[in-house]
């Protein structure tokens, strides 16, 4: 019985850890969101963006700062003939310079730096809120997916358990060949839909996943993570003119577009001081070595103060062009702001469009599905009285499963435009609900049941 007890013990020692290694962590929408702005490997490579930007600040700033330099050289040569010069010859200088009149240039940097960031930082909201898009769209297929899962899996079940039905009442001598048959084929057509929703589910982890910024470990089946909640519909009522003022105002691929002309605008303050003057003030120390012996000593020393200008009179008409280039540039800069608006209108206007559209369908859909479960009573009453056939009671519940899928279909679609229009206004889903107040007080029944509605295929075909 130790022997016993201690293989027990063991085993129990080994399960433990494999058990928990089993374990998987389960996220809601929000927090998936959440893991891909931490993880997600775009809006890793944004921020980097954003610490480059900072550091060309510090690089630009660095010409209103002075700067220290030092300098040395030393040279012996080998042999000097008909000569009374040295050797030797050496010098070392410690020098420390300031600017003092750049023509606009060191401002023009620092400013162009400072745009740089700014605009950085709006692409990096860009790329964040995109992604949170793209979080959303993967999550709702993922939730949708698994629904249709479960839909197909129900259906199979019972379509399964109508084929064993037929089969003893086959075997009865209550029905004939042919309903056997039917119920075969019926079963046979429903099992690929039930592979095909089970790959679509696999694939729906793998999208979310690289958003996750997430490896998936050589041979791994299953997914590393679970998602929680059920594919649900949320009335939404924005108002177009709204979302058109907001986008206008909030998104940033505007205002990274706004920005890159204003980088330009000091871009051309730049090239134009090429043809100015740049004058430097210095002061510093200074070790020399002096050749010719009737000059003086050979060992000098001492401190130097002074003024370095210089001024480019003509330089082949190189800065003529740099401006030429960059006026083009900004002109360029001024037509892609313009294309990001209109682009933005339309993002607005097509998720607009397809949340109206989504929510006809719902409308339709959900009649639908309740007109569906009533037929297929009254094919189950016909068929259990002798007044319908099998084949009535089959056509009826693949409308129903069909109508159910188109249903989850629709509530996909409301919420991925949801998320869209949301995007492309750089708001909240909440903050773009305008008319909901009013609308859902007339409709909060309605919509609670249809929030509350799981697609799921009848019980049982027959009610033999």
């Amino acid at each position: 019985m130790r022997f016993e007890f201690a293989a027990v013990a063991l085993s129990l020692t080994f399960a433990l850890p494999a058990r928990a290694q089993a374990v998987v962590p389960t996220y809601t929408i929000e927090q998936a969101v959440a893991i891909a702005q931490t993880q997600n490997p775009e809006i890793a490579i944004a921020r980097k963006k954003v610490q480059g930007a900072r550091g060309g600040w510090i690089e630009a700033r660095s010409g209103y700062l002075p700067s220290l330099t030092s300098s040395g050289l030393y040279d012996k040569r080998q042999q000097q003939s008909q000569t009374t010069l040295r050797e030797e010859d050496y010098n070392a200088t410690l020098r420390l310079e300031q600017n003092l009149y750049t023509g606009g240039a060191v401002t023009s940097q620092v400013a162009i730096a400072r745009l740089n960031i700014e605009k950085q930082n709006y692409e990096l909201q860009e790329i964040a809120s995109r992604v949170a898009m793209d979080v959303r769209i993967a999550f709702n297929e993922l939730l949708l997916n698994r629904a249709k899962v479960r839909v197909r899996q129900d259906s199979v079940r019972v379509l399964d358990e109508d084929l064993k039905g037929q089969q003893q009442s086959f075997s009865a001598g209550i029905v004939g060949k042919l309903n056997v048959q039917r119920a075969e084929v019926a079963l046979a057509n429903e099992r690929p839909e039930l592979f095909n929703a089970q790959t679509q589910l696999r694939n729906s982890y793998l999208r979310l996943g690289d958003l996750f910024g997430a490896d998936a470990g050589p041979g791994a089946k299953a997914a590393p993570f679970e998602v929680s909640g059920e594919l649900q519909y949320q009335p939404n009522h924005p108002d177009l003119n709204e979302c058109l003022a907001r986008a206008d105002a909030n998104r940033s691929v505007i205002k990274a577009r706004q920005k890159d002309i204003q980088i330009e605008d000091q871009q051309y303050i730049l090239d134009r001081s090429g043809s100015r003057p740049h004058v430097r003030a210095f002061s510093g120390y200074e070790v020399y070595s002096e050749r010719d012996p009737e000059v003086g000593q050979e060992f000098n020393y001492g401190y130097v103060v002074g003024i370095n200008a210089t001024w480019n009179i003509f330089d082949g008409f190189a800065t003529r062009g740099r401006m030429q280039a960059t006026r083009a540039r900004r002109e360029a800069a001024v037509q892609a702001l313009a294309a990001a608006r209109r682009g933005v209108a339309s993002e607005v206007r097509s998720a607009f469009f397809d949340l109206e559209q989504a929510e006809r369908v719902l409308q339709a859909e959900t009649k639908n599905v309740q007109t569906a479960d009533e037929a297929l009573e009254i094919a189950k009453g016909n068929f259990a009285a002798g007044l319908g056939t099998q084949l009535d009671t089959l056509q009826a519940a693949s409308d129903v499963t069909r109508t159910r899928t188109t249903r989850l279909s629709a509530i996909y679609l409301h919420n991925v435009a949801l998320a869209r229009l949301a995007h492309a206004c750089a708001s909240s889903a909440e903050a773009l609900d305008f008319g909901s107040k009013i609308k859902n007080a007339k409709n909060d029944n309605l919509n609670a049941a249809q929030a509350a509605d799981v697609a799921r295929p009848p019980a049982k075909l027959s009610q033999r």
